[in-house]
Parts: C-alpha cells; structure tokens; sequence
C-alpha cells in the first residue's frame, strides 16, 4: 500500500504554506458574469483550507484552468473561481494575479498557473518562484498528479512537500481497489475511447473477477471476435508505437479467455463480458432505432444491405438485465465509462440501468470519470455511490499501476 506524507501530521502554525489545488472547474457565462457549472472540485479541497486555517498558516493556492497554452486569456482567469469561494463557500479569499510578491492575506488565490509558459513546461526558474512564496507546499490535485507541470513535482523540490486530505483519500480508495477489493470485484468499462483506459483496462482485468464493458470500447472487443460492427465507432490509435485497439482487446480475450465466472453458480462466462445485443441506429438525431442480437449477426452483409448504415449506441436488454444480475452479486464495483449516448433519451436506458444496478448493490461503490459522473448525476443516482473520484485520466494511469509524478516526493519510502 502506497504510504504519504499527510498534512495532517504536520505542524503548519504560523507557516506560509502554498497549495496546489484542482480549481479546473466547468464555468459558464451568464449575462455579463462566469458561474461556476460544478463546484465539486473546490469543495475537495475545503477540509485541507480549513486545517491549515485552524493552524493560522499563511495560505497561498495555485492551480489551473482550462489550457490557455502559456498566455493570458480573460476567459480562463480564475477571478469567478474566488468570487465564489467567497460568496457560497464562505472562504476569505483574496485573488491576485502578483506572483513576485502577493498581498498578505491570510488566503490568496493566484492567478492561472497556465498563463505561464514555465508551468507546463516545468520549468525550474518559475518551479522556484512558486517555492521562494512558501516554506511548506502541499499537493491537493490528485487529478493533475500524472502531469510533471513545475506545480505539481519542479515545487517539491525546493519545499518540505505533503499530500491534502482530498489527495489522501483518493489515493486510499484507488490503491484499495487494486490490493484488497472486498470480492467479487467486478469493473464496469464503457466511454468512447479506449485509448485513456488501455492501462486501467488491462491491469484492472488482472485483478478483477468479472469487466463489463459498455460503450463504443465494446466495439473493439466485439470487432475482435469476428462480428459487424457495421458503421460503429471505433478508435484509431494515433500513435505508431500503440498498434491497433481492436488488436488489444483481441490480446486481452486471448489472455484471460480460460477464466470463467459462474452465474448462478452453474453457468460459467467469460471473466471479460461485452455487449449480447445493442440498440443501433443510423444516426443519433433519429428515432429510428433497432435492437440487434449480437450472437445472430452474419458476416456476410450482403443479405442486409441497409444496416450497413447502422451505429451502435447503447446495450441492448438482455445485456443490460445480464450485467445488472451479475452487479447485484459484486462486493466492489468501480465504474467509469457510460454504457451509451446517454445525453439521448433513446440511448439512455443501459446507463440508467447500470447506475441503477450499482447503486442498489451492497458493493462497495467507485464512481470514476467526468462523463461517468456527469450521467449519475443525471440520473439522480451520484450521491449514492460510496465514493466519486472526479480525477479522471490520473485515477486511469493509477489503476493502472503507473507510479504518478506528482506523487513521488509525498510517498513514505517503505
């Protein structure tokens, strides 16, 4: 289990501490003010504030916004983001975009870390910069962590460097999943790409008693094993060193094709599940749509020339009432990747089922990435879940059994 160096053991009293926060919140324009959409990620990082606020420490936070590539962009000031901390979360902050010599105040938000080029460039003069601010940082973006950005690993180099509460808990619950998952542990795959889940994916499926995939990934496993697609969705791998995805989900049917599960305790299937049948249609503005059982497609299109138009856009009923019955069996679940386009009603439903499912479980629940989130929330099923991890492609590579740089100078040697 991987140990850190937790703020909460340190003494901060009187101590000028700068922490790196995760305020890269969804923002959207009314009238003539930017509202914060989804204030999830500033709420995180309260608890941390609050201790080093107790502590009377000097509190200097950094983060990002959006990817304003090393220039000053008005729309992507993080202004509205102290506007609303002080407004609806009742924090004391004052913004300033001085980074040579901010204001003394007891909390100070800094502009966007973006707007220097030197940030994502880690860069060491601006890594000092930060650090000449503080003689204590502390990391509370557990969702920038996989990214060598001067804020995240070129600042512990210069300051004693601690892991946030936030950050703590995240890690706790990632690194639960993959060493003592309370059994049978069964991941749910879906999303469009496969491409920001092929470590996850081939880690987790090593660990894991059963994956369900969901999606357009399905596509590629479906694809793998020898049946139409049709016009359906299906990554390309923009990378020559990455190969074909349809290639990779054919190497993981092949590498765990003898683990079986047994349903009901007498009907074995296959540890790796994707789609029995799928509802498709021509384009996603129709509503005309089709229910396709999978195990009867034929190769040969020739006999059924017009679905050679069809896309497949969400599981099918046999595969959702499938899925559902082998959750409600789970003692973990960690999901991340809708089963459809849930943003249409007509390729909703297998979401909603296995939100449904998961929620109505006795697992342990891990809800994971911003589309997966986006869609219980629409379901009314997120604040059921035991635990929502908003920190998408980090929490990805960490399941994936990738060592993190923004986590480095936090680990506790063992």
């Amino acid at each position: 289990m991987l140990k850190l160096k937790t703020v909460r053991k340190q003494n901060a009293k009187n101590k000028r501490v700068l922490v790196r926060v995760d305020f890269n919140v969804p923002l959207d324009k009314k009238g003539d003010s930017i509202v914060v959409r989804d204030d999830r990620r500033l709420r995180a990082a309260l608890p941390t504030i609050r201790l080093l606020q107790a502590s009377r420490a000097k509190i200097i936070l950094i983060s990002h916004l959006g990817r304003p590539n090393g220039t000053i962009t008005p729309e992507l000031s993080l202004k509205p983001i102290a506007q609303y901390l002080r407004e609806k979360l009742d924090l004391p902050v004052t913004f300033s975009t001085n980074y040579d010599n901010p204001p003394i105040a007891n909390i100070v938000l800094l502009e966007n870390l973006r707007f220097y080029p030197g940030e994502t460039a880690n860069d060491t003069a601006f890594a000092k910069k930060l650090a000449s601010l503080a003689n204590m940082y502390v990391n509370e973006a557990f969702s920038n962590s996989h990214r060598e950005h001067a804020s995240m690993v070129g600042v512990g180099k210069y300051l004693p460097s601690f892991a946030g509460l936030a950050l703590t808990e995240e890690v706790r619950m990632l690194a639960n999943l993959i060493s003592k998952p309370k059994r049978p542990f069964v991941v749910v795959l879906g999303g469009a790409k496969i491409s920001d889940k092929v470590g996850a994916l081939t880690n987790l499926a090593r660990i894991a008693d059963l994956v369900l995939i969901g999606g357009a990934i399905a596509n590629n496993f479906l694809s793998a094993e020898g049946f139409e697609i049709y016009r359906s969705f299906v990554e390309e791998a923009n990378k020559k060193d990455v190969g074909d995805y349809v290639q990779l989900a054919n190497q993981l049917i092949q590498e765990h094709k003898t683990e079986k599960v047994l349903k009901d305790s007498y009907v074995p299937l296959p540890k790796l599940l994707y789609p029995i049948d799928v509802v498709a249609a021509p384009t996603l503005d129709t509503s005309n749509t089709e229910m396709i059982k999978i195990i009867d497609l034929s190769h040969d299109m020739e006999d059924k020339p017009e679905k050679t138009k069809l896309q497949y856009l969400d599981i099918g009923p046999k595969t959702r009432k499938l899925y559902s019955e082998l959750l409600t069996g789970a003692g973990t679940i960690f999901w991340n990747g809708p089963m459809g386009v849930w943003e249409n009603p007509l390729f909703a439903i297998g979401t909603k089922a296995i939100a449904q499912a998961i929620t109505t479980s006795r697992a342990t629940t891990v809800l994971g990435g911003g589309d997966t989130i986006a869609a219980a929330h629409h379901f009314h099923a997120e604040h059921k879940f035991s635990y929502i991890s908003a920190a998408g492609g980090a929490a990805l590579k960490f399941l994936g059994g990738e060592q993190l740089p923004g986590l480095k100078l936090l680990t506790i040697p063992s």
